[in-house]
């Protein structure tokens, strides 16, 4: 864990004088314009949340994982990315460009999405008190699916302007982040950050099947409800701001795996670190590649991330659980 807080130290204090326009911290420091501005209204607040974004979604990924013990089990698999990218894609068909409480309508829409899909794939899989996995896998699957057509449907009957803006929407980007944004996640994150890592040493029976980790003394059942809600919370409300940045998720907390082994007290926060810093990398790559014009986020984690978790997994693919 320690190299990964490191890691995402480093990052966090290089990436912000990283940009188009250079600027210098004396100029910052003191108050000269317009390198004061792009400083701090500009790059500063969204580096700090692509740190939470990246963060939040990393975890996630670790916990969908290990409820499920699927090694491709992410929000992506479950539906919730894509009910909140439908979500979204409503509120630009309807027009619904207004702010509600210093939030943006689609940013609202797009997390009511994400918590009806969480709602749903858990009464459909939802069985006796039980929560089978392989009931909740498939449903996510499914939803996934359904939600997918009915966005395409969409794209069918809007007009040209709101289909590039649902487009733009759902590749995922962090060129609207704002410190609002910041304070109003990083709370949220932090706590379900802290409340996992002292939850984490129950995921490890876990691994060794269900009836084994009631054996150990472990709540099954309370233990998957509740990781499957603050990880579906944590993605909703991280995608309602961003869109579905995918890949995070999935390269991460596998990455940690075959580095560090899979016991849970360390892959928790060792993904959060890394995850922080994997997407504040891939945010500065995105704005500075074809600067001034920006690339999505989303792109950039897929070119990177996919070749890197392949040559990874081709090195030490015995070991990756």
């Amino acid at each position: 864990m320690g190299p990964c807080a490191l890691l995402c130290l480093v990052v966090l204090l290089i990436t912000p004088w990283i940009g188009s326009t250079p600027v210098t911290w004396r100029n910052v420091i003191a108050g000269v314009s317009p390198d004061r501005e792009i400083f701090l209204i500009a790059r500063l607040p969204r580096i700090l949340f692509g740190a939470i974004a990246g963060g939040a979604l990393a975890v996630a990924g670790v916990l969908f994982q290990a409820i499920l013990r699927n090694s491709l089990a992410t929000p992506f698999t479950l539906g919730i990315s894509t009910g909140s990218s439908f979500g979204a894609v409503v509120a630009i068909w309807l027009g619904l460009g207004t702010v509600v409480l210093g939030v943006p309508f689609v940013s609202l829409a797009a997390f009511v999405g994400a918590f009806l899909t969480i709602l749903l794939v858990f009464f459909i899989a939802r069985t006796r008190n039980a929560l089978p996995t392989f009931t909740l896998l498939l449903a996510g699957v499914t939803l996934n699916f359904v939600f997918g057509a009915l966005i395409m449907f969409i794209h069918f009957a809007a007009n040209f302007t709101q289909g590039y803006m649902m487009t733009r929407w759902t590749m995922g980007s962090l060129d609207t982040a704002d410190m609002n944004a910041v304070m109003r996640t990083a709370p949220f994150v932090i706590a379900c950050l802290i409340a996992l890592i002292w939850i984490s040493g129950q995921f490890n029976p876990l691994a060794g099947g269900e009836e084994w980790a009631a054996s150990r003394g472990v709540d099954v059942r309370r233990l998957k409800r509740t990781s499957y809600f603050i990880g579906s919370i944590l993605t909703g409300a991280i995608t309602a701001f961003t869109g579905p940045i995918g890949f995070v998720d999935l390269i991460v907390p596998h990455a940690i795996r075959l580095v560090a082994g899979p016991d849970h007290r360390i892959l928790i926060p060792a993904s959060f670190f890394l995850g922080s810093a994997f997407l504040v990398l891939c945010d500065t790559a995105a704005r500075t590649i074809f600067a001034p014009t920006e690339i999505p986020v989303g792109v950039i984690t897929a070119l990177i991330g996919g070749p890197f978790f392949i040559v990874l997994l081709r090195r030490k693919r015995g070991e990756l659980w």
